[in-house]
């Protein structure tokens, strides 16, 4: 009997802009040939696959909330399988679903995946094993004001408010007080369950407190072999709406790489791993969030995948080919990060002032005729209502830039704050 080759590379309920081309250029440059299967859930918008995505081999469905029919659906592939990836945190879950039916496959075990998809759990095991990088915390069980004292009595003032299962600032909020954090429960009581379902999370709604850090935010992507060793991608300065006035905490820009000195990337890259560690990570990408408060590093959260905006970041400035590094960490291959970056590039999320419906959206042409110009991708129109992220908004639009030079970047940047303007009513 003929041996199967193992050469199929899995995605998980959604394949990612650029994956193919990226694996395409692998192949080319390396004299390898793969097929690339996506396999969704039939319950999560099944669409028709190989018309979206003609270069797409195979393209599987099943149904997850059956381990016979996930097991009877992947039986004829399984061994032909090499590598399987989920590139989305809201699909994690999937993601555990299917581990178990792929034993021979280097994946993160499962529990290590529980632990980084929910923010709770995730805070229970830094306080454990990486107890000096992290904050305090506490559930918040319902919004009555026995519950409040309590969890005030063990955080304190100010703090953030967040759920344990959602990404890009969803619901997250800072309160300084108890009315502020009476409203802000009350508001995130009432849009919870709408916003999960609405980005694919099947864990039940849970909210919680933590410490409020002062400082600057980093971010910083990682690749984790089965042996617990971590390859890092230069890291990112992230500057927040609060940052620049906004009643808001999502991620206005990304920028990378950045001026930190050498000493100090090595203990952001030393906090790093003591939280992934401690969350027993393996065989996956590792999106990495810290706060720099004065001399030490502190984690605000890890997810097991790519971070937002990383692919074209690290693509522009250093030619780092972040989508196939997330497959090569499970084949497993050394992930390809070159020593030195070509230039610097940045990413903003752009969100109204306050909250309304567009009523003018204008700067978006200038905008592509600068010199920093990569991409813009424009999310609302006039007429369109523009809420906070934490009151579960998406961005106006967003727009990537790149130059050689820190300087002539940095001038773009601030020429689009100055040319854009969205005004709501």
């Amino acid at each position: 009997m003929k041996k199967l080759e193992r050469n199929i590379i899995v995605y998980l309920m959604v394949l990612p802009p650029g994956a193919i081309e990226s694996i395409r250029r692998y192949e080319k440059r390396e004299k390898q040939n793969f097929r690339i299967m996506l396999i969704q859930d039939i319950h999560h918008g099944v669409t028709e696959q190989k018309k979206r995505h003609p270069d797409l081999d195979l393209h599987l469905t099943c149904d997850f909330s059956n381990p016979a029919r996930i097991a009877e659906a992947i039986a004829p592939y399984q061994d032909e399988f090499c590598a399987i990836t989920c590139r989305m945190e809201s699909y994690m879950a999937k993601f555990i679903q299917i581990i178990p039916h792929v034993p021979y496959l280097r994946t993160p075990n499962t529990e290590s995946l529980r632990w980084a998809t929910d923010k709770l759990e995730m805070r229970r095991r830094f306080a454990l094993l990486a107890k000096k990088f992290t904050p305090k915390y506490a559930i918040v069980r319902k919004n009555t004001g026995v519950e409040r004292k309590r969890v005030i009595e063990k955080v304190k003032f100010p703090m953030m408010l967040k759920p344990t299962n959602l990404a890009q600032s969803l619901l997250v909020s800072i309160c300084y007080h108890e009315e502020d954090l009476k409203r802000a429960l009350t508001q995130a009581y009432k849009k919870i369950q709408k916003i999960y379902k609405e980005n694919g999370r099947i864990e039940e709604p849970k909210m919680m407190v933590e410490e409020f850090m002062e400082g600057d935010m980093y971010s910083v992507d990682a690749y984790v072999s089965g042996k617990g060793t971590v390859y890092f991608c230069p890291m990112v300065r992230v500057v927040t709406g609060k940052n620049i006035g906004h009643d808001d905490f999502y991620n206005y820009m990304h920028l990378s790489p950045t001026g930190l000195k050498k000493r100090s990337i090595e203990r952001a890259h030393e906090a790093s791993v003591a939280g992934v560690h401690a969350l027993g990570l393996r065989n996956t990408t590792a999106h990495i969030e810290l706060m720099k408060v004065d001399d030490d590093w502190k984690l605000i959260e890890i997810g097991p995948r790519i971070g937002g905006f990383r692919n074209k970041l690290h693509s522009l400035s250093c030619d780092i080919d972040h989508s196939m590094n997330d497959i090569l960490i499970r084949l497993p291959k050394k992930p390809i990060v070159p020593k030195k970056c070509k230039g610097y590039a940045a990413t903003l999320k752009w969100y109204a002032k306050k909250e309304g419906r567009i009523v003018r959206l204008k700067g978006i042409k200038k905008c592509r005729e600068l010199k920093s110009f990569s991409d813009i991708k424009v999310n609302k129109k006039v007429g369109d209502l523009s809420q906070f992220a934490k009151n579960g908004g998406k961005a106006v639009f967003t727009i990537t830039l790149y130059n050689v030079e820190r300087s002539k970047l940095l001038a773009d940047i601030r020429r689009v704050e100055q040319i854009i303007d969205v005004q709501v009513h």
